[in-house]
């Protein structure tokens, strides 16, 4: 025996209104599509912006370091130091935030050079302080 449930056939979905829900989802794919092809240059600007900021900000401690040790040199420090170019340590805190580099120090009779050279181009750039000493 067999039963036919005749509300079936009134729940369902004619194909015009198929039709129109296909389209429906075409029309949402596409839509994805052109706004990720939009968003992604937005994510890479986004990614170079962070590098410059990154850049910038490890230029700065470079040369609050720099000055400030230049002065720490000039006030009389540079006594204990022998005429030449040698290697110079940061006494600093912050000097943790540097990247990888080197800091040198130049005497050439009452003429001081502090130099501090990143290890890598990209990371703020060379910082130089000059001044004679007294």
């Amino acid at each position: 025996m067999v039963i036919k449930f005749p509300s079936l056939k009134r729940h369902a979905i004619p194909d015009h209104r198929k039709r129109e829900s296909g389209t429906v989802m075409v029309e949402l794919t596409v839509a994805m599509a052109i706004l990720t092809l939009a968003m992604l240059p937005l994510a890479f600007s986004f990614e170079q912006e962070e590098r410059l900021l990154r850049n910038s900000y490890q230029r700065a401690v470079a040369m609050e370091l720099v000055d400030g040790e230049m002065e720490i040199l000039q006030a009389g420090e540079w006594h204990s130091f022998k005429q030449g170019q040698q290697d110079y340590s940061f006494h600093a805190a912050s000097a943790t935030n540097l990247p990888p580099g080197k800091a040198t120090l130049t005497l050439t009779g009452k003429h001081m050079k502090l130099d501090w050279l990143p290890s890598r181009k990209t990371s703020g750039g060379e910082v130089t302080r000059e001044a004679d000493v007294k």
